[in-house]
């Protein structure tokens, strides 16, 4: 490493604001591998300690996008929407959302990453379909979402490589919870992707990375900062992650859970989260004057089926087993089912989304390491939440679904007692919640 990037590092550690020059050459050097993994992570920890300035952040996201090819949508006619969630409990927001808007009329190109430990990813749970490719080439990429409206898709190896360096290391050096980090990494991969609006859904709570909503409304605002810095039509909402979204946490789970839901019979807060989202993007487009607006374009594509027959024409191209969609029971299934029933009589007032996803995880559906293998069947269903009514003893609180093969290297018992704590009960109902706690700006 030359002494021009070393005396970077020092110069940030000091608290020096770095140049949108010296920046550009640090991060095409981290690309070019000229960078050895213990400087970058001197580096990242002088950022992490010292801060970033705005300017900083965003030439930071810039040079990323820059150190590699970007995804060019100019031929595909229309309003191109993109959105991103920071990841929670359940959260099959994508498998609704991109299908309802792209009904609507908006191109939805996206990409997707896999989950790791209790935040489940979207490519993880498309995989649950038979034959799904989620491994589009970019020209295939583009050409679907010409052709039908929507593309999801893995990230390729070609887009943001700095990002991807740096991403991996600071989780090794200690730096995952830097929001200039946060937002330089989530805005660099979103710009990349080419779309011309970014709806940015930062979870809040138990079972998110944010656990408070001043610390989710800052991130929220750091990345609509950027993408807005950048060109493009940015809008974050905030949401509750304190429990688990819908009620299926596993990946042929809410796969299930989702087409019900484009089927006019999901859980509430999912089909509200994803109304609200949605008419956000048209209001983006222009399609729509207000949230209201936007709900009543969608609302009847929710109920007459158009968005479920996006959702099945996108299966299609992409090489799933359409069969599944239409019969969502041909999805893979557990065979061991360990019931959680309710030891008293009252109300559920809470479910904590971090220990369901924590017992999920144990139950096969997530991952511990970046490439371990993840079961589509596994996961919990959730049979009671807020809202619900009353619940008597020895009714149903969850059911455990059990990976295949996997019924050795669990303990029943000790997955039951952690999944019945999840559960706050009370004497009284509680209070509906809305799912959406803030919108910036």
């Amino acid at each position: 490493m030359s002494r021009t990037y070393l005396d970077l590092i020092k110069r940030k550690r000091d608290g020096a604001v770095l140049t949108r020059t010296e920046i550009e050459h640090l991060v095409q050097a981290i690309a070019d591998g000229a960078v050895p993994d213990y400087q970058i992570g001197a580096l990242l920890m002088a950022m992490y300690i010292r801060g970033l300035s705005a300017e900083e952040t965003l030439d930071l996201t810039l040079a990323m996008v820059a150190s590699g090819d970007t995804v060019d949508l100019s031929k595909v006619d229309g309003f191109k929407a993109d959105k991103h969630s920071t990841g929670g409990v359940g959260d099959k927001v994508t498998l609704v959302l991109g299908p309802l808007v792209a009904a609507a009329g908006i191109k939805f190109p996206k990409l997707s990453g896999r989950g790791l430990a209790h935040t489940g990813g979207t490519l993880d749970k498309l995989e649950a379909i038979p034959g799904m490719r989620v491994n589009l080439t970019l020209d295939e990429f583009v050409d679907q979402v010409k052709r039908i409206g929507i593309a999801v898709t893995g990230q390729t190896l070609e887009l943001v490589p700095a990002d991807g360096i740096i991403y991996g290391l600071r989780d090794q050096t200690g730096t995952v919870d830097s929001k200039p980090l946060i937002a330089s990494s989530v805005m660099s991969k979103k710009i990349a992707a080419g779309a011309d609006g970014i709806l940015l859904d930062v979870k809040c709570g138990r079972g998110a990375f944010m656990q408070t909503l001043d610390d989710a409304v800052g991130l929220a605002t750091q990345m609509v900062e950027i993408g807005t810095a950048a060109g493009k039509v940015t809008r974050a909402v905030v949401t509750s992650m304190d429990e688990p979204l819908g009620l299926a946490v596993g990946n042929a789970l809410e796969v299930k859970e989702a087409v019900e839901t484009l089927q006019g019979v999901g859980p509430e807060d999912l089909r509200e989260e994803v109304l609200f989202l949605g008419s956000l993007i048209l209001v983006m487009a222009g399609m729509a004057s207000d949230e209201g607006a936007g709900r009543a374009i969608l609302q009847p594509l929710l109920e007459s089926g158009t968005a479920f027959e996006t959702l099945c024409r996108m299966v299609s191209a992409q090489g799933g087993d359409v069969r599944v969609i239409e019969d969502p029971n041909r999805l893979p299934r557990a065979t061991r089912i360990i019931q959680v029933e309710a030891t008293a009589d009252g109300f559920v007032h809470g479910v904590d989304a971090l220990e369901i996803g924590a017992v999920a995880m144990e139950l096969g559906a997530g991952r511990r390491a970046k490439d371990e293998p993840v079961a589509a069947e596994a996961g919990v269903m959730i049979r009671a939440k807020p809202g619900g009514g009353s619940i008597h003893r020895g009714e149903l609180l969850a059911e455990l679904h059990v990976a295949t093969g996997r019924e050795a290297d669990i303990r029943p018992a000790d997955l039951e007692v952690r999944a019945r704590q999840a559960f706050e009960m009370g004497p009284s109902a509680p209070a509906r919640r809305h799912p959406v706690l803030a919108t910036v700006p």
